[in-house]
């Protein structure tokens, strides 16, 4: 999702994991896990990249739209998250595959790695033994790679995907420097990412923009950086960080 991954992907990874990368066509992801899982991944991303690029030569629209489509109940279920997380927040399901990409893949590997991390483009699936504490890149912002958000320790994975209006390639409607969510679902976290970064276009917009998120189920928080302002919602704590530390 951003011009620049190497911004975060340079801070220091969860104690007792290894990180490592893989690439298949245009997914890059990088992930931390308790082994070096590199084909294993491969070969998942490969799988979820086929069900999607099949469903897409059968419905093309799916990869176009950017309004909600209709339920496909005989679709792979990666489409079918995808389909219905758009449907959630009134996006097109092409909104969700990011982190669709990190959760379905993530899931595999969880049986080979009891901690996880996956992060796609920003967007990422975990599963954690301790506290996990992010760093936001929001570009320009006062507020990029110094502001922490602390997650406590869940027992199960959970997911927080972010958006920008301000950063990367990703279509955008908003101005936002960053907008994060984290859920359960790594597919409703990265369209409802997109959703409400949509609606940021100055800062007076944050509260209204959270108000409205807070109305989708299963989101569990938010923390949108427009400038120098940042809004927080749910269970997460703000924490200052100095630079280059992360998780």
């Amino acid at each position: 999702m951003f011009e620049n991954r190497n911004t975060y992907r340079r801070q220091p990874g969860k104690t007792g994991l290894i990180s490592f990368e893989i690439t298949v066509k245009e997914t890059n992801l990088n992930i931390q896990a308790r082994k070096d899982l590199s084909a294993q991944a491969v070969r998942a991303t490969l799988k979820y990249r086929n069900y999607i690029e099949t469903h897409i030569q059968q419905h093309p629209e799916f990869a176009t739209t950017l309004a909600p489509l209709p339920t496909a109940p005989l679709a792979p279920k990666i489409v079918m998250d995808m389909i219905e997380a758009g449907r959630q927040t009134n996006v097109g399901p092409m909104a969700a595959v990011a982190g669709a990409m990190a959760e379905y893949v993530g899931k595999e590997l969880l049986e080979l790695s009891p901690e996880l991390i996956v992060e796609n483009g920003g967007d990422l699936f975990i599963k954690s033994d301790t506290e996990t504490v992010f760093s936001i890149y929001a570009g320009d912002s006062p507020l990029s790679m110094t502001t922490g958000i602390l997650v406590e320790k869940q027992n199960e994975p959970f997911s927080m995907c972010t958006s920008s209006g301000s950063l990367g390639h990703s279509k955008s409607f908003g101005k936002a420097d960053a907008v994060s969510v984290v859920t359960n679902s790594a597919s409703l976290a990265d369209a409802a990412a997109t959703a409400l970064c949509n609606m940021v276009k100055n800062e007076g917009d944050i509260e209204k923009t959270i108000h409205f998120g807070k109305q989708i189920q299963q989101i569990r928080g938010i923390v949108i950086i427009k400038g120098k302002k940042i809004g927080l919602w749910g269970d997460l704590k703000l924490i200052r960080l100095p630079r280059n530390t992360n998780q």
